[in-house]
């Protein structure tokens, strides 16, 4: 195995939380620290990493609220960016409980490659329950956020969803990888490509 993989699910509608971290180097990354700050770096130390960045699938409100406890540099696709910044657009406050985050160090796009160590993580940008929606590949994973779940998809209800651009990204994105790819969702379990491609009811028929 040449990563090292923690989730934790945090925060009161339970947002998975990855440690992400190269076997070799011991180099890692967070992605979505939406709560619980003290358990993601008791974690991290426990494993034995240096995390250098922070990475936000998309910038709702349960996936960034540990970001500014991480003290790290935060990464997020350029159309969710100002949702770090302002808690109506990431849907905190809207719930009563506004989140805000430190402003992105460096704006993601489609294409774009973030070093893990030895390993290449690479942005796959996939708007739909988000404009700034994105999903990471390394090795024979893939962190895909809200975008595709065990079985389910994104919602598409709020401000900046489209349903016909969540179903165009999932399909030209991820149904494009293979099979036994493992993915790794913003809520709930694990599951492959290959298993969504056959049984997830917004696809299989």
């Amino acid at each position: 195995m040449k990563y090292i993989l923690k989730v934790l699910p945090v925060g009161p509608i339970a947002a998975n939380c990855y440690i992400f971290g190269c076997a070799n180097t011991k180099e890692a990354v967070i992605i979505d620290p939406g709560a619980e700050d003290a358990e993601i770096k008791r974690e991290v130390s426990e494993l034995g990493l240096s995390p250098k960045y922070v990475i936000n699938t998309h910038g709702h409100g349960d996936h960034i609220g540990a970001n500014a406890k991480m003290g790290l540099p935060i990464f997020i696709h350029a159309s969710d960016a100002q949702c770090l910044t302002n808690p109506v657009k990431n849907i905190s406050g809207m719930i009563g409980i506004p989140i805000t985050s430190p402003p992105a160090s460096r704006l993601l796009d489609d294409g774009d490659t973030i070093q893990v160590g030895d390993l290449a993580m690479d942005v796959l940008h996939t708007p739909g329950h988000t404009e700034g929606s994105i999903c990471l590949r390394c090795e024979d994973a893939v962190f895909t956020g809200d975008t595709l779940f065990a079985e389910s998809v994104g919602r598409t209800d709020l401000p900046g969803g489209s349903e016909a651009k969540l179903m165009r990204s999932i399909k030209e994105k991820l149904f494009t990888l293979p099979d036994e790819t493992k993915v790794y969702p913003g809520h709930g379990p694990a599951t492959t490509i290959g298993h969504e491609k056959g049984h997830n009811p917004f696809f299989s028929g």
